[in-house]
């Protein structure tokens, strides 16, 4: 039986139960052995896919974040006016966050205790700015609201769009759907943000 599960078990089937268990135990509480009974094989099994916790770990981020800076290259990034450009990404980004669930939860979790904690908060830092520079070229084209904060702005929208990750639970009886929550997350975000 063990075999069995063994030859069926994949690096992405793998990753997939890591990041449960990381996000359940935190990253610093769960073990190798941890892992391993999540899993339902054996450590060694385990370091055939990875080298490492922390090879686990920064897949796991790499997925969210290659998620989250790849919305940044679609051509509804990179076409229009700011302001157009901005609610795509907020869209697409919402949009990313409830199909990589797990991964973005995990992002949204590290603390900076690791060298790939460290190097995730950094990026995302990054993509924060570059969505603050879509605000403030919003606001330089006269699209935003004269009395918008852009620091304030980027903080709160991200704080909207990060809180999904604590309530979205997809399939449960009564959801919304991912559709119906990125839409309601750019009228609220816009209705606030866009000049009358």
């Amino acid at each position: 039986m063990t075999m069995a599960k063994r030859d069926t078990y994949t690096p992405d089937s793998l990753l997939a139960v890591a990041v449960e268990v990381f996000i359940e135990r935190g990253y610093d509480g769960t073990s190798m052995e941890h892992l391993s009974q999540a899993a339902g094989i054996s450590k060694s099994s385990i370091y055939h896919h990875v080298r490492s916790k922390e090879e686990l770990l920064r897949r796991a981020i790499s997925r969210a974040l290659d998620g989250l800076f790849g919305v940044l290259e679609e051509a509804g990034a990179l076409q229009g006016r700011a302001i157009e450009r901005l609610e795509h990404v907020t869209r697409r980004v919402a949009e990313v966050l409830m199909d990589e669930l797990p991964y973005v939860t995990l992002l949204l979790r590290v603390r900076g205790n690791t060298d790939t904690e460290r190097w995730a908060m950094e990026r995302r830092r990054e993509f924060d700015h570059e969505v603050s520079d879509l605000l403030k070229q919003a606001a330089a084209e006269g699209d935003l609201r004269d009395d918008v904060d852009i620091r304030l702005a980027t903080r709160l929208l991200f704080g909207m769009i990060n809180s999904i990750v604590e309530w979205y639970r997809p399939g449960r009886g009564g959801a919304v759907s991912r559709d119906e929550v990125a839409e309601a997350v750019v009228r609220t975000a816009f209705a606030g943000l866009r000049k009358p």
